[in-house]
């Protein structure tokens, strides 16, 4: 594993164990060049996921992309890390289970939504506020106006 401080390879595993839902093993590592210390995580991967984008474009599923997406709109929030992997494996795993290598990306949206809407309410909005495109401040309030109803996160095609 390549040290992502000095970009060595010659790093060494210090601790190894099942992350708190047994669906990766947490890795400490240590560089023996600079001494960094860093975490991985090692996953089973059923199948290669193909991403259809809104273009018809089509690209590589990145668990990495999802998790960044995810991590940004729980920025500043207190919500515990282990919650928010197992959140993230669960809907890897749906996408995974779906029986397709084809994915849309609205199929991704729906499900980090919905993954957010239980865990961080702040996190869903803002979520829904990039994915739904909002470009004003109505936008917000139609949203919160929607999920008061109890109608959730209503697609832009219903």
């Amino acid at each position: 594993m390549r040290c992502p401080y000095c970009g060595n390879d010659d790093t060494q595993v210090k601790d190894s164990r099942p992350t708190e839902d047994s669906g990766a093993i947490r890795r400490r590592r240590v560089c023996n060049g600079c001494g960094g210390r860093f975490t991985t995580f090692e996953r089973v991967q059923l199948r290669d996921l193909t991403v259809v984008k809104k273009s018809g474009r089509k690209v590589p599923f990145d668990r990495e992309k999802l998790a960044k997406s995810v991590y940004t709109a729980l920025r500043k929030r207190s919500v515990e890390t282990e919650r928010t992997e197992r959140m993230i494996s669960g809907i890897v795993r749906q996408l995974e289970s779906l029986g397709d290598v084809e994915v849309t990306s609205d199929q991704i949206g729906e499900y980090v939504m919905d993954g957010l809407k239980g865990l961080d309410d702040v996190a869903f909005v803002r979520f829904a506020s990039v994915y739904k495109n909002f470009s004003a401040a109505d936008d917000f309030r139609d949203f919160l106006a929607e999920l008061a109803n109890g109608q959730g996160t209503m697609r832009d095609d219903e």
